[in-house]
Protein backbone atom coordinates (compact mmCIF):
# COMPACT_ATOMS: atom_id res chain seq x y z
CA UNK A 1 0.00 0.00 0.00
CA UNK A 2 1.50 3.59 -0.44
CA UNK A 3 0.26 6.98 0.83
CA UNK A 4 -3.12 8.85 0.61
CA UNK A 5 -5.29 10.90 2.44
CA UNK A 6 -9.00 10.69 2.74
CA UNK A 7 -11.00 13.71 4.15
CA UNK A 8 -14.19 11.48 5.73
CA UNK A 9 -16.17 14.26 7.77
CA UNK A 10 -15.78 18.35 8.29
CA UNK A 11 -17.15 20.75 10.63
CA UNK A 12 -19.43 23.26 9.53
CA UNK A 13 -18.30 25.84 11.72
CA UNK A 14 -14.94 25.74 11.49
CA UNK A 15 -12.42 24.52 8.71
CA UNK A 16 -11.60 21.05 10.91
CA UNK A 17 -11.71 17.62 9.29
CA UNK A 18 -11.17 13.99 10.43
CA UNK A 19 -9.34 11.82 7.96
CA UNK A 20 -7.63 8.82 7.43
CA UNK A 21 -4.04 8.72 6.13
CA UNK A 22 -2.92 5.71 4.60
CA UNK A 23 0.94 4.44 4.70
CA UNK A 24 2.33 1.39 4.34
CA UNK A 25 2.32 0.40 7.54
CA UNK A 26 -1.05 1.28 8.38
CA UNK A 27 -3.70 3.71 9.10
CA UNK A 28 -3.46 7.39 11.06
CA UNK A 29 -6.79 8.49 11.65
CA UNK A 30 -6.94 12.23 12.25
CA UNK A 31 -6.83 14.36 13.74
CA UNK A 32 -4.52 12.80 16.25
CA UNK A 33 -1.60 13.18 18.76
CA UNK A 34 2.09 11.61 17.75
CA UNK A 35 4.44 10.75 20.77
CA UNK A 36 7.70 11.55 20.45
CA UNK A 37 10.44 9.03 20.41
CA UNK A 38 13.61 11.00 19.45
CA UNK A 39 16.34 8.64 20.00
CA UNK A 40 13.80 5.12 18.57
CA UNK A 41 12.14 5.00 22.00
CA UNK A 42 9.23 6.50 23.58
CA UNK A 43 10.68 7.78 26.84
CA UNK A 44 9.57 4.68 29.72
CA UNK A 45 6.80 3.41 27.60
CA UNK A 46 7.00 0.19 25.47
CA UNK A 47 5.31 -0.62 21.98
CA UNK A 48 2.44 -2.38 23.99
CA UNK A 49 1.56 0.19 26.21
CA UNK A 50 1.62 2.87 23.12
CA UNK A 51 -0.74 0.59 20.79
CA UNK A 52 -2.98 0.47 24.32
CA UNK A 53 -2.62 4.13 24.11
CA UNK A 54 -3.87 4.21 20.32
CA UNK A 55 -0.71 5.67 18.82
CA UNK A 56 -1.12 4.65 15.69
CA UNK A 57 1.87 6.55 14.58
CA UNK A 58 5.74 7.81 16.49
CA UNK A 59 7.98 10.19 15.90
CA UNK A 60 11.92 9.42 15.72
CA UNK A 61 14.86 11.85 15.16
CA UNK A 62 17.03 11.49 12.42
CA UNK A 63 19.79 13.46 13.80
CA UNK A 64 20.08 12.17 16.98
CA UNK A 65 19.92 8.78 15.72
CA UNK A 66 22.94 9.43 13.10
CA UNK A 67 24.90 10.32 16.39
CA UNK A 68 23.54 7.18 18.19
CA UNK A 69 23.99 4.18 17.01
CA UNK A 70 23.91 5.32 13.84
CA UNK A 71 21.68 4.74 10.49
CA UNK A 72 23.63 1.88 9.04
CA UNK A 73 23.87 -0.25 12.83
CA UNK A 74 19.29 0.55 12.10
CA UNK A 75 19.78 -0.44 8.74
CA UNK A 76 21.46 -3.79 9.34
CA UNK A 77 18.91 -4.66 12.11
CA UNK A 78 15.82 -4.19 9.40
CA UNK A 79 15.01 -0.76 9.98
CA UNK A 80 13.37 1.16 12.39
CA UNK A 81 10.09 -0.98 12.50
CA UNK A 82 11.86 -3.94 13.37
CA UNK A 83 14.68 -2.09 15.54
CA UNK A 84 12.02 -0.60 18.52
CA UNK A 85 9.45 -3.50 17.50
CA UNK A 86 7.51 -0.75 16.43
CA UNK A 87 5.42 -2.05 13.35
CA UNK A 88 3.10 0.71 12.99
CA UNK A 89 3.58 4.20 11.05
CA UNK A 90 6.55 6.12 11.99
CA UNK A 91 7.95 9.78 10.83
CA UNK A 92 11.32 10.63 11.54
CA UNK A 93 12.02 14.43 11.65
CA UNK A 94 14.75 15.61 9.22
CA UNK A 95 17.14 17.13 11.64
CA UNK A 96 16.25 20.57 11.05
CA UNK A 97 14.81 21.40 14.10
CA UNK A 98 18.23 21.02 15.70
CA UNK A 99 19.00 24.00 13.30
CA UNK A 100 16.71 25.86 15.93
CA UNK A 101 17.60 24.14 18.56
CA UNK A 102 21.60 23.55 18.86
CA UNK A 103 22.50 27.20 17.58
CA UNK A 104 25.28 27.44 19.63
CA UNK A 105 26.88 24.26 17.92
CA UNK A 106 26.24 24.63 14.20
CA UNK A 107 27.09 26.71 11.05
CA UNK A 108 24.66 27.43 8.01
CA UNK A 109 26.11 27.44 4.67
CA UNK A 110 24.25 27.19 1.39
CA UNK A 111 25.66 23.66 1.39
CA UNK A 112 24.23 22.53 4.65
CA UNK A 113 24.62 22.89 8.47
CA UNK A 114 28.04 21.60 10.29
CA UNK A 115 27.35 20.68 13.86
CA UNK A 116 29.54 20.19 16.69
CA UNK A 117 28.73 17.11 18.22
CA UNK A 118 27.17 17.43 21.75
CA UNK A 119 28.68 13.83 22.67
CA UNK A 120 32.33 14.05 21.79
CA UNK A 121 32.94 17.12 20.26
CA UNK A 122 33.65 15.80 16.69
CA UNK A 123 32.56 17.72 13.88
CA UNK A 124 29.26 16.52 11.85
CA UNK A 125 27.99 17.92 8.45
CA UNK A 126 24.22 17.35 7.78
CA UNK A 127 23.96 18.74 3.63
CA UNK A 128 20.05 17.85 2.34
CA UNK A 129 21.16 14.74 0.78
CA UNK A 130 22.80 13.33 3.80
CA UNK A 131 19.47 14.04 5.68
CA UNK A 132 17.75 12.05 3.06
CA UNK A 133 20.17 9.49 3.36
CA UNK A 134 19.86 9.25 6.89
CA UNK A 135 15.99 8.61 6.61
CA UNK A 136 16.05 6.30 3.71
CA UNK A 137 18.45 4.36 5.70
CA UNK A 138 16.02 4.79 8.82
CA UNK A 139 12.98 3.21 6.71
CA UNK A 140 10.29 5.54 8.42
CA UNK A 141 6.84 5.82 6.30
CA UNK A 142 7.05 9.49 6.33
CA UNK A 143 10.72 11.84 6.32
CA UNK A 144 10.80 15.03 6.67
CA UNK A 145 12.57 17.90 4.31
CA UNK A 146 15.76 19.26 6.12
CA UNK A 147 15.49 23.05 6.05
CA UNK A 148 16.29 25.65 8.33
CA UNK A 149 13.73 26.88 11.27
CA UNK A 150 14.67 30.65 12.27
CA UNK A 151 14.14 31.47 16.06
CA UNK A 152 11.14 33.74 16.91
CA UNK A 153 13.03 36.60 17.48
CA UNK A 154 14.49 36.67 14.03
CA UNK A 155 14.29 39.61 11.95
CA UNK A 156 12.04 39.47 8.76
CA UNK A 157 14.90 39.43 6.64
CA UNK A 158 16.79 36.90 8.09
CA UNK A 159 13.37 34.49 7.92
CA UNK A 160 13.32 35.09 4.44
CA UNK A 161 16.62 34.11 3.68
CA UNK A 162 15.87 30.91 5.86
CA UNK A 163 12.46 30.20 4.23
CA UNK A 164 14.28 30.63 0.54
CA UNK A 165 16.86 28.37 1.15
CA UNK A 166 14.33 25.82 2.51
CA UNK A 167 12.62 26.04 -0.16
CA UNK A 168 16.15 25.45 -2.35
CA UNK A 169 17.31 22.46 0.30
CA UNK A 170 13.79 20.51 -0.36
CA UNK A 171 14.19 20.61 -3.67
CA UNK A 172 17.35 18.68 -3.38
CA UNK A 173 15.82 16.34 -0.64
CA UNK A 174 12.75 15.83 -3.45
CA UNK A 175 16.32 14.84 -5.93
CA UNK A 176 18.21 12.42 -3.28
CA UNK A 177 14.51 10.65 -2.26
CA UNK A 178 15.41 6.91 -3.53
CA UNK A 179 12.68 5.53 -2.50
CA UNK A 180 9.14 7.37 -2.57
CA UNK A 181 7.13 4.38 -2.71
CA UNK A 182 7.81 3.35 0.76
CA UNK A 183 8.26 6.77 1.95
CA UNK A 184 6.49 9.87 1.70
CA UNK A 185 8.62 13.27 1.95
CA UNK A 186 6.83 15.99 3.65
CA UNK A 187 7.85 19.62 2.58
CA UNK A 188 7.88 22.25 5.71
CA UNK A 189 6.52 25.67 5.66
CA UNK A 190 8.73 28.21 6.76
CA UNK A 191 8.11 32.02 7.10
CA UNK A 192 8.05 32.64 10.92
CA UNK A 193 5.08 34.83 12.07
CA UNK A 194 4.77 37.01 8.64
CA UNK A 195 2.01 35.91 6.74
CA UNK A 196 3.04 37.26 3.49
CA UNK A 197 6.09 34.91 3.58
CA UNK A 198 3.66 31.81 4.58
CA UNK A 199 1.83 32.40 1.87
CA UNK A 200 4.92 32.42 -0.51
CA UNK A 201 6.06 29.34 0.70
CA UNK A 202 3.01 27.48 0.35
CA UNK A 203 2.51 28.62 -2.98
CA UNK A 204 6.12 27.47 -3.89
CA UNK A 205 5.76 23.96 -2.28
CA UNK A 206 1.86 23.36 -3.27
CA UNK A 207 3.84 23.54 -7.17
CA UNK A 208 5.92 20.29 -5.94
CA UNK A 209 2.53 18.13 -5.71
CA UNK A 210 4.46 16.62 -2.60
CA UNK A 211 2.58 13.42 -0.52
CA UNK A 212 1.98 15.88 2.49
CA UNK A 213 2.98 19.05 4.26
CA UNK A 214 4.10 20.46 7.24
CA UNK A 215 4.03 23.83 9.22
CA UNK A 216 7.25 24.67 10.95
CA UNK A 217 8.72 27.06 12.77
CA UNK A 218 6.10 27.68 15.43
CA UNK A 219 6.10 27.35 18.81
CA UNK A 220 10.09 28.51 18.64
CA UNK A 221 9.21 30.83 21.54
CA UNK A 222 6.98 33.03 20.58
CA UNK A 223 3.67 34.12 21.90
CA UNK A 224 0.83 31.76 21.66
CA UNK A 225 -1.55 34.29 19.31
CA UNK A 226 0.90 34.40 16.82
CA UNK A 227 1.08 30.63 16.97
CA UNK A 228 -2.64 30.17 16.52
CA UNK A 229 -2.51 33.38 13.84
CA UNK A 230 0.16 31.81 11.87
CA UNK A 231 -1.40 28.13 11.97
CA UNK A 232 -5.05 29.97 10.82
CA UNK A 233 -3.65 31.91 7.95
CA UNK A 234 -1.15 29.34 6.55
CA UNK A 235 -3.60 25.81 6.70
CA UNK A 236 -6.35 26.43 4.65
CA UNK A 237 -3.57 27.38 1.66
CA UNK A 238 -2.30 23.75 1.84
CA UNK A 239 -3.90 21.00 -0.40
CA UNK A 240 -7.12 19.47 0.66
CA UNK A 241 -6.12 16.06 -0.51
CA UNK A 242 -3.04 15.87 1.68
CA UNK A 243 -2.41 15.32 5.00
CA UNK A 244 -1.05 18.72 7.45
CA UNK A 245 1.09 18.35 10.13
CA UNK A 246 1.72 21.21 12.80
CA UNK A 247 5.54 20.31 13.78
CA UNK A 248 6.10 20.69 17.80
CA UNK A 249 2.48 21.57 19.01
CA UNK A 250 0.76 19.37 21.51
CA UNK A 251 -1.22 21.85 24.04
CA UNK A 252 -4.94 21.08 24.11
CA UNK A 253 -5.97 25.07 23.41
CA UNK A 254 -2.83 24.87 20.72
CA UNK A 255 -3.85 21.42 19.02
CA UNK A 256 -7.85 22.52 19.18
CA UNK A 257 -7.42 25.73 17.73
CA UNK A 258 -5.14 24.02 14.96
CA UNK A 259 -7.77 21.46 14.09
CA UNK A 260 -10.42 24.11 13.62
CA UNK A 261 -7.75 25.70 10.97
CA UNK A 262 -7.68 22.05 8.95
CA UNK A 263 -4.72 20.73 10.62
CA UNK A 264 -4.42 16.72 10.90
CA UNK A 265 -1.29 16.00 12.95
CA UNK A 266 0.78 16.96 16.07
CA UNK A 267 3.69 16.28 18.31
CA UNK A 268 5.14 16.87 21.02
CA UNK A 269 7.84 16.26 23.80
CA UNK A 270 5.04 17.24 26.27
CA UNK A 271 3.77 14.29 27.52
CA UNK A 272 6.53 12.65 28.56
CA UNK A 273 8.91 15.29 29.72
CA UNK A 274 5.59 16.21 31.92
CA UNK A 275 5.95 12.44 33.37
CA UNK A 276 9.46 12.66 34.07
CA UNK A 277 8.86 15.88 36.47
CA UNK A 278 6.26 14.77 38.33
CA UNK A 279 3.24 16.51 36.18
CA UNK A 280 0.34 14.77 35.03
CA UNK A 281 -2.18 16.18 32.73
CA UNK A 282 -6.16 15.71 33.49
CA UNK A 283 -8.71 16.93 31.09
CA UNK A 284 -7.15 20.65 30.12
CA UNK A 285 -4.96 20.76 33.65
CA UNK A 286 -1.46 20.39 34.68
CA UNK A 287 -1.46 18.47 38.16
CA UNK A 288 1.79 18.12 40.01
CA UNK A 289 1.36 14.88 41.57
CA UNK A 290 4.52 15.25 44.17
CA UNK A 291 1.67 17.91 46.18
CA UNK A 292 1.18 17.08 49.50
CA UNK A 293 -2.65 17.10 48.63
CA UNK A 294 -2.19 14.00 46.89
CA UNK A 295 -0.46 11.95 49.49
CA UNK A 296 -4.02 10.58 50.48
CA UNK A 297 -5.87 10.74 47.49
CA UNK A 298 -7.19 7.38 47.10
CA UNK A 299 -8.89 8.59 43.64
CA UNK A 300 -6.89 7.23 39.73
CA UNK A 301 -6.19 10.88 38.00
CA UNK A 302 -8.81 10.42 35.86
CA UNK A 303 -11.71 7.48 36.31
CA UNK A 304 -12.29 7.88 32.50
CA UNK A 305 -8.88 7.00 31.44
CA UNK A 306 -8.20 3.44 30.13
CA UNK A 307 -4.46 3.84 31.02
CA UNK A 308 -2.70 1.79 32.94
CA UNK A 309 -1.86 4.12 35.90
CA UNK A 310 -5.94 4.78 35.93
CA UNK A 311 -6.95 1.55 35.98
CA UNK A 312 -4.51 0.15 38.78
CA UNK A 313 -3.09 3.27 40.50
CA UNK A 314 -3.77 6.04 43.02
CA UNK A 315 -2.78 9.44 42.80
CA UNK A 316 -1.72 8.95 46.62
CA UNK A 317 0.50 6.19 45.24
CA UNK A 318 1.98 7.92 42.51
CA UNK A 319 2.64 10.37 44.77
CA UNK A 320 4.84 8.29 47.13
CA UNK A 321 6.62 6.98 43.80
CA UNK A 322 7.46 10.07 42.44
CA UNK A 323 8.29 11.40 45.88
CA UNK A 324 10.74 8.62 46.39
CA UNK A 325 11.85 9.15 42.98
CA UNK A 326 10.48 5.28 41.85
CA UNK A 327 11.16 4.88 37.99
CA UNK A 328 7.85 3.46 37.87
CA UNK A 329 6.03 6.72 39.20
CA UNK A 330 7.73 8.61 36.39
CA UNK A 331 6.65 5.62 33.48
CA UNK A 332 3.23 5.40 35.06
CA UNK A 333 2.75 9.52 33.98
CA UNK A 334 4.45 9.53 30.92
CA UNK A 335 2.14 6.36 29.86
CA UNK A 336 -1.10 8.56 31.42
CA UNK A 337 0.11 11.44 29.85
CA UNK A 338 0.43 10.16 25.95
CA UNK A 339 -2.52 8.48 26.63
CA UNK A 340 -4.35 11.81 27.32
CA UNK A 341 -3.13 13.61 24.58
CA UNK A 342 -3.78 11.02 22.16
CA UNK A 343 -7.43 10.67 23.60
CA UNK A 344 -7.86 14.63 23.24
CA UNK A 345 -7.65 14.38 19.64
CA UNK A 346 -9.38 11.10 19.38
CA UNK A 347 -12.60 13.17 21.02
CA UNK A 348 -11.97 15.75 18.57
CA UNK A 349 -12.02 13.25 15.83
CA UNK A 350 -15.51 12.02 16.85
CA UNK A 351 -16.86 15.55 17.41
CA UNK A 352 -15.97 16.24 13.62
CA UNK A 353 -18.30 13.41 12.79
CA UNK A 354 -21.35 14.72 15.13
CA UNK A 355 -20.65 18.06 14.04
CA UNK A 356 -20.55 19.31 17.76
CA UNK A 357 -16.43 20.10 17.97
CA UNK A 358 -17.29 23.74 18.11
CA UNK A 359 -19.44 23.29 20.81
CA UNK A 360 -17.89 20.60 23.29
CA UNK A 361 -14.50 22.53 22.48
CA UNK A 362 -15.60 25.69 22.54
CA UNK A 363 -13.70 26.59 26.01
CA UNK A 364 -10.56 25.69 23.51
CA UNK A 365 -11.93 27.65 20.68
CA UNK A 366 -13.03 31.00 22.27
CA UNK A 367 -10.10 32.76 20.41
CA UNK A 368 -11.21 31.01 17.20
CA UNK A 369 -15.18 31.43 17.27
CA UNK A 370 -14.88 35.18 18.70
Amino acid sequence: MGFSFECQASCNHTRARAGVFHTPHGIVETPRFMPVGTLATVKGIIPQQLEAANAQMILANTYHLHLQPGEEIVREAGGLHKFMAWNQPILTDSGGFQVFSLSELRQITETGVTFKSPRDGSMINITPERSIQIQNALGADVIMAFDECPPADATKNQVEAATDRSYRWLKRCIAAHEDTARQALFGIVQGGIYLDLRTKAVQQLKELDLPGYAIGGVSVGEAPELINATVKHTTPLLPTNKPRYLMGVGTYREMAQAIAAGIDLFDCVIPTRFGRHGTALVQGERINIKNAKYKRDYQPLDETCPCYACQNFSRAYLNHMVRSQEMLGYIMLSLHNVTELIRFTQQIRQAIFQNTFATEFAKWLKDELD
